[in-house]
């Protein structure tokens, strides 16, 4: 069936966190994958800068707030079951916390082994 539906009405899993793919907006080119429970999506609604939830850290976090690599917000996206969201974001610089301009920044070899890009 079709989801015909005009509403927003994230669908949060059990811990009450939807998955966050995040975008550059420019060049589409994939930078992290976070997670938000309903108000990191409400304050980057708010502010138009990306908000998420740190499972690890069990907090509410502004991307950039101490790197000052900030995620300013283009368009939210949603998915089909409204179950993951898609942000496309013009960043302030790495998305990642290790410098990096993205966090997926290692390639699984066949045999196991990781390769590094100098991205």
């Amino acid at each position: 069936m079709r989801d015909t539906t005009d509403r927003f009405l994230p669908r949060f899993d059990a811990a009450g966190l939807v998955t966050a793919i995040v975008v550059d907006a420019e060049t589409n080119a994939l930078l992290m994958v976070a997670h938000m429970n309903r108000e990191a999506i409400a304050l980057t609604q708010q502010t138009g800068q990306a908000h998420f939830w740190s499972r690890s850290r069990a907090a509410l976090w502004r991307k950039g707030e101490t790197s000052g690599n900030g995620l300013t917000l283009v368009e939210m996206r949603v998915d089909c079951d409204q179950d993951a969201l898609l942000l496309r974001v013009t960043p302030a610089g790495p998305a990642c916390h290790t410098g990096r301009r993205s966090c997926f920044y290692r390639r699984v070899e066949n045999d196991g082994r990781l390769t590094f890009d100098d991205a």
